[in-house]
């Protein structure tokens, strides 16, 4: 497996969140490879910029959701995946849990987790 790249890669299907998040990691002087809606185009995207850091949303576009990208892209990439979900549910909790994420934001995010997250993210 090749050197990642210091990039961030959004997945999150409301564009606006997903925008939200872009300036956000932009301001703490961190570069987005790209926005993603579905899983697919997620796992597409991390497969061409190999970005180190994925911030990942639970619920996508179509019928594959946050954790069926997170370890497609695992296993194809190794990127470090840091979920954000607005679900506390034990069983989303759980199904997050089966990729071994870097950490679970619960939505709504305030810049200071999101800065702590990708910072040890990015460290590793």
């Amino acid at each position: 497996m090749s050197d990642l790249s210091d990039y961030v890669l959004i997945v999150d299907d409301e564009e606006m969140i997903a925008m939200a998040f872009k300036y956000q990691i932009e301001d703490l002087g961190y570069a987005v490879c790209g926005t993603a809606a579905s899983a697919d185009e997620a796992v597409a995207m991390a497969c061409l910029h190999r970005p180190k850091v994925v911030l990942m949303d639970m619920r996508l576009r179509g019928e594959k959701d946050g954790v069926d990208a997170s370890l497609d892209i695992h296993e194809r990439v190794g990127s470090r995946v840091i979920f954000v979900t607005g679900s506390k549910e034990p069983a989303t909790v759980t199904r997050i849990q089966l990729d071994h994420p870097r950490a679970i934001l619960f939505k709504p995010v305030s810049y200071r987790k999101l800065e702590s997250a990708i910072q040890e993210a990015m460290l590793d």
